[in-house]
Order: C-alpha cells, then sequence, then structure tokens
C-alpha cells in the first residue's frame, strides 16, 4: 500500500519548508535591525507591525497549509487582516494628531 507521495514530492516540500524557514529568520534579523532605528513611536509600531504581517503570513501559508485553500477562506483571511489594520491605524493616527497639536 502507498500513501500517494514520492521521494521527489516530499524533497519538494521539504526545500520550500527550508526556505520560508530562511525567510523567517531573514525577517527576524530584519527585526532586530530595525529596532535599532531612530524612529518615531508610530514609525516603529508600523515597522514592526508589517515586518510581523509578513512572517505572519508566510507561517499561516505554508505551515498552516492556507497558501491551498479555497478562494473565499483566502478572501475572509485577507478581510480580516485589512480591518485589524484599519483598527489598528486609528489609535496610532490620533496619537500622531495629539503630538502635533500638543
Amino acid at each position: 500500500m502507498t500513501s500517494g507521495h514520492d521521494t521527489a514530492d516530499i524533497k519538494n516540500h521539504i526545500k520550500v519548508y527550508m526556505m520560508v524557514f530562511a525567510a523567517l529568520a531573514f525577517l527576524t534579523i530584519i527585526t532586530v535591525a530595525a529596532s535599532y532605528l531612530d524612529l518615531s513611536s508610530g514609525e516603529a509600531i508600523f515597522l514592526a507591525l508589517a515586518i510581523a504581517s509578513i512572517k505572519g503570513s508566510l507561517v499561516a501559508s505554508y505551515f498552516m497549509h492556507l497558501i491551498s485553500e479555497r478562494a473565499l477562506i483566502t478572501w475572509i483571511l485577507m478581510l480580516t487582516a485589512g480591518f485589524f489594520f484599519i483598527l489598528m491605524f486609528i489609535p496610532m493616527a490620533s496619537l500622531i494628531d495629539q503630538a502635533r497639536l500638543g
């Protein structure tokens, strides 16, 4: 009885996982390097969220196998991420306005 997976298919999956791991390691280095930049609070939060979103997308897409899901699930996930960024931007915009006025 075969499982339907040949060694070439398994090696291809391992290669993809290793590439995603390398991308996550690189983005972690970028995150640490970004912490040493002289940025305002708003810019630092935006940069941190942008890097974390990319890393989260990689993890969700490949390690949680969401990249092969149906289109509806993908659109719902992107809509949720969009609302998340909107809800994060509103308080940050208010904070930036208060800093400019005060």
